[in-house]
């Protein structure tokens, strides 16, 4: 049954992830994917070629430590908390956060304590977490840790050098989902990566990075080996392929190729936006392109660019819908999205 799922043709253009697209690759002889797969042999010994592959890597990001991972970066986020957090310990997180967050808190025997975030009434989309929306929750009672979400799925993006700061006040771990924002490391013209202030930072190489699903990546500035924790929820078998994949998609990134691609996207979208003067753009991260018309509801945009234009977005609520671009958005798909939106009637 699966196999007749990959034989289906699609003729939509996916703004969705994964940001591939289906087209772009980064490991050229994918056919060749059983020979990569391995197990932990004397014959192979692929531990140390990881490890010193996860060195290499926090050190490109700047970070204590990093590690690969490939089961998405819900494992991150749980084995994150799980370093941080103790048995009825509390941890503030998000109400309306990715269904991780609350599990990763009830596995560490933790107590959630909930933050609301404001909405955005003009775009539908929740706004920035800042320090005044934490700081009352610090003052009520002890928190271990906060997790925030940032970017979110729209691609607003919070002050997370602030809330650091507010987390040093009162002596609390800062774990931040920047599952979205795997790009950021590597360009200038995008907001400022996590893993300059935060203890934990959890990336999806596959949601904007071109990777594979489900890959990953957790970074670490505590001083302690958070490894431990990322072994308790992963399997002792690992996809040895997959783990290819996440080196080689960190290599193209930081290559001096990745980074003048991912700022030739970036700078494609921006010439769209200039261009496109039917639609109001809004969002912090230019990859997410956040839109909304006058006259017509997000799910009736959403509804209009896939029946009409062929086109499917990534996340749509009342006001607006997001389109999300990664390293797999080509700039003949960017025209093609232009051509769209610019024919696009109420």
């Amino acid at each position: 049954m699966f196999m007749d799922l990959f034989r289906k043709k699609n003729n939509k253009l996916l703004f969705t992830t994964p940001s591939h697209s289906q087209r772009f690759c980064i490991v050229n002889k994918f056919r060749h994917f059983y020979k990569c797969d391995i197990s932990e042999t004397d014959a192979h010994n692929p531990q140390d070629v990881l490890e010193r592959a996860q060195r290499r890597a926090s050190e490109i990001y700047g970070a204590n430590q990093t590690i690969f991972l490939t089961n998405g970066s819900t494992s991150g986020v749980i084995s994150g908390i799980l370093s941080c957090v103790r048995k009825d310990e509390n941890v503030l997180i998000w109400s309306d956060a990715h269904v991780c967050h609350k599990n990763g808190v009830e596995l560490a025997g933790g107590n959630p304590v909930y933050y609301n975030i404001p909405l955005d009434e003009v775009w539908g989309v929740p706004q920035k977490v800042t320090p005044e929306i934490l700081e009352p929750y610090f003052k009520q009672t002890k928190i271990k840790a906060v997790i925030v979400t940032s970017p979110s799925y729209y691609g607003t993006v919070s002050d997370i050098r602030a809330i650091k700061e507010l987390c040093k006040k009162y002596g609390a771990y800062l774990i931040v989902d920047e599952a979205h924002g795997a790009l950021y490391p590597f360009s200038d013209k995008l907001p400022e990566s996590a893993i300059k202030y935060a203890d934990i930072v959890v990336q999806s190489l596959h949601k904007t990075a071109g990777g594979l699903n489900p890959t990953a990546l957790i970074h670490s500035n505590l001083e302690y080996d958070i490894e431990p924790y990322v072994k308790k929820i992963s399997t002792t078998s690992p996809s040895y392929p997959l783990i290819a994949t996440i080196e080689a998609n960190i290599n193209c990134l930081n290559s001096q190729k990745g980074r003048k691609k991912i700022d030739l996207l970036i700078d494609t979208i921006n010439e769209l936006k200039r261009n496109c003067t039917n639609v109001d753009f809004g969002g912090d991260d230019v990859t997410k392109i956040l839109i909304k018309k006058d006259g017509i509801s997000g799910f009736d945009l959403s509804d209009k660019l896939f029946d009409v234009f062929n086109i499917e977005d990534e996340i749509t609520n009342d006001k607006s819908t997001m389109l999300l671009c990664g390293l797999g958005t080509s700039e003949k798909k960017l025209r093609k999205l232009f051509e769209a939106l610019s024919k696009l009637t109420i």
